[in-house]
Parts: structure tokens; sequence; C-alpha cells
């Protein structure tokens, strides 16, 4: 009796460290780096810094698109590498650069509704 107890004990807690908080593993999301610029990505679609809604080559850990005019290094393709679930690593052109390192970015609100009162 006391072997199926522990048994069960032992098995509950393995699932229960198992359950433990979800981070975010991809590179989708709001990236903010620390002059103010900022993009979103979702899925294949990103918002660049400088406000273009355009399609690039997704993956999970890593994006890349072509920078359009008239934002910096246009024409270069830009790289994106998931560092850690809030860190990119950006580099502009050549796998070469010296990256950038981006950050995911604070939550915002962006409006505050007033109720009337009742």
């Amino acid at each position: 009796m006391v072997g199926h107890r522990l048994k069960f004990l032992t098995a509950a807690l393995g699932l229960a460290m198992l359950a433990g908080p979800a981070f975010a593993d991809a590179i989708d999301g709001n990236w903010c780096h620390s002059d103010g610029r900022r993009f979103t990505i979702r899925g294949p679609e990103i918002v660049t810094p400088g406000g273009k809604r355009m399609e690039g080559n997704y993956s999970r850990h890593w994006f890349t698109y072509t920078a359009p005019a008239p934002e910096p290094g246009a024409g270069q393709t830009i790289f994106m590498a998931l560092a850690d679930e809030n860190t990119v690593h950006l580099r502009l052109g050549e796998q070469t650069s010296t990256p950038e390192t981006w950050v995911r970015c604070s939550p915002s609100v962006s409006s505050l509704v007033v109720l009337p009162r009742s």
C-alpha cells in the first residue's frame, strides 16, 4: 500500500515540476531599441522601424527581410536572430557586421477609456 502511494506521489510531483510558466520562444512580437525605434513581427509579416508593413522570411527563432526605401540600409538584407525570449540580435547586411540588440517592448496603454458615472 505504501509503495502505491509513493509511486503516486512521485508521479504527481514530477508532473507539477513540468507545469512551470510558459515563456515565449518565438521571434513574434513587439521589439524596441534603446533609441526609440520599434518593429513588430507576426509570422511572416513585419512592420519595420519605418512603419512599412511587408513580408519576410520567418522561422520561430530568426527573421530576414530586405530593408525598403527610404529606411536606412534600403536594399540590404536585415538578419534577426532570437538570443533569448526577450532579446533579438539584428544585423544589417553581411553577417560579419556588429549586431544591434533589441528587447521585447514593455506593455503599453494606448488609451484610457473613462466610463460615465452611474
